[in-house]
């Protein structure tokens, strides 16, 4: 095998790992609760556009905003991804795989919201690695009752 598609096949066994990484990363940051200006660069471009259940937002402020909002409806919570089909093409790829989250809800009732679906992200590489620039996440099925919502619009950011 010669060097250039040695180096080839390299380059895409490290870029999927890292969007790998990246993706769990990602999940797990879910659980933790710590939403900020650093977790928001940590995983998403600054144009990122995200499609998510409870609206779709344009721009990493608006989509910290919103998932910290969103998040703060719930005690605690699980965030599990699996089946990650992950395409690369230069310096843009796609990341498609499903996802389990399971919710406790801060309401203090106890109540557990489940949703599954599938997130479908586009991912480009910056010069500090691989970042989200676009996700859509569509649920598939829920168990439970959803968390209430405070009423106003959704956020468009």
């Amino acid at each position: 095998m010669d060097t250039e598609v040695m180096q080839r096949r390299l380059q895409y066994l490290t870029d999927r790992a890292e969007i790998g990484d990246l993706m769990d990363r990602y999940l797990r940051s879910l659980d933790e609760g710590r939403f900020d200006e650093a977790w928001a660069r940590a995983f998403h471009t600054e144009d990122v556009t995200a499609e998510l259940p409870i609206g779709t937002v344009h721009g990493r402020d608006a989509l910290l905003r919103h998932v910290g909002a969103a998040m703060a409806l719930f005690e605690r919570t699980v965030h599990l991804g699996t089946n990650a089909v992950i395409e690369t093409d230069g310096d843009r790829a796609t990341a498609r795989g499903a996802q389990l989250s399971t919710h406790v809800l801060a309401d203090g009732s106890g109540e557990v919201f489940v949703s599954a679906g599938h997130a479908d992200n586009e991912l480009v590489r910056t010069a500090e690695g691989w970042r989200i620039a676009r996700v859509s996440l569509r649920i598939a099925w829920t168990q439970g009752t959803p968390p209430e919502r405070p009423a106003g619009p959704a956020a468009e950011g």
